[in-house]
């Protein structure tokens, strides 16, 4: 009988080759000549300012909505088990799951009513 954690351990092992495996090899393999642009800071479209030239805001709308879809994706991913494992649930399963909507449905309509969906 050999130990039951032996493959796992072989797994981890593999996974840490790997890991420092391709960090070695992009250190190799990888460009060596940067220039100005390339090592320039760029923010999602957005030519990036040393300091504020209006002080105003930075806009965050896109993060917003980049938060908003993470939200509403695992919101997609809790929604599988209950819809496969509905029957078993019956009304516990139901109660917990339009609770679950409604606490994730609140924030959302705060913040399409502060504008932050909006593109202007």
């Amino acid at each position: 009988m050999t130990n039951p954690y032996v493959p796992l351990l072989i797994m981890a092992g593999v996974a840490a080759v790997m890991a420092l495996g391709g960090i070695a090899t992009s250190q190799i393999v990888g460009p060596k000549r940067y220039n100005r642009v390339k090592v320039a800071n760029y923010e999602c479209g957005i030519d990036p300012t040393p300091r504020a030239a209006h002080a105003g805001r930075f806009p965050v709308k896109y993060y917003l909505v980049a938060m908003t879809f993470i939200i509403f994706d695992i919101e997609v991913v809790f929604l599988y088990p209950w819809a496969v494992a509905f029957s078993e649930l019956a009304v516990f399963g139901l109660v917990a799951m339009l609770l679950f909507i409604a606490l994730i449905t609140v924030p959302y309509l705060y913040e399409w009513r502060r504008g932050g969906l909006d593109w202007d």
